[in-house]
């Protein structure tokens, strides 16, 4: 997979998030997991998550990408709202097959304040 196609598939992720657009950029046999919470889902089982999510997606914006290949990582801020959890910063591993989505594994994080002996270094 090409960057550029890569940017194309983040962007359906984050400009318009809809859960029908992105079941079709996912392989039939894709394989989702987010390992903190221990869930796991195939293609048919995100669809259906993204569905029924709370208000709707979070508002997202890709903030770097990096990768070669079939085997992608992207960093992204996501942002829930106060009333949904704030913002987080997430890491998506996305690996290809045949052009789509074979298998992503996401990693969630709050962004936190750096402890005062390093807060110099603070961007």
């Amino acid at each position: 997979m090409k960057e550029e196609g890569v940017r194309q598939v983040l962007a359906v992720f984050t400009t318009a998030p809809d859960a029908e657009r992105e079941y079709e950029l996912r392989h039939p046999d894709c394989f989702i997991d987010i390992p903190q919470s221990g869930e796991s889902f195939d293609r048919d089982g995100m669809r259906e998550v993204q569905r029924a999510f709370p208000g709707g997606p979070p508002a997202m914006r890709l903030d770097r990408l990096a990768g070669e290949g079939d085997v992608w990582v992207a960093e992204l801020t996501s942002d829930y709202g106060d009333d949904r959890g704030g913002i987080y910063k997430v890491c998506v591993i996305l690996e290809f097959a045949d052009g789509k989505i074979i298998r992503e594994t996401r990693y969630y994080a709050e962004p936190f304040d750096p402890p005062a002996e390093r807060a110099r270094w603070q961007a």
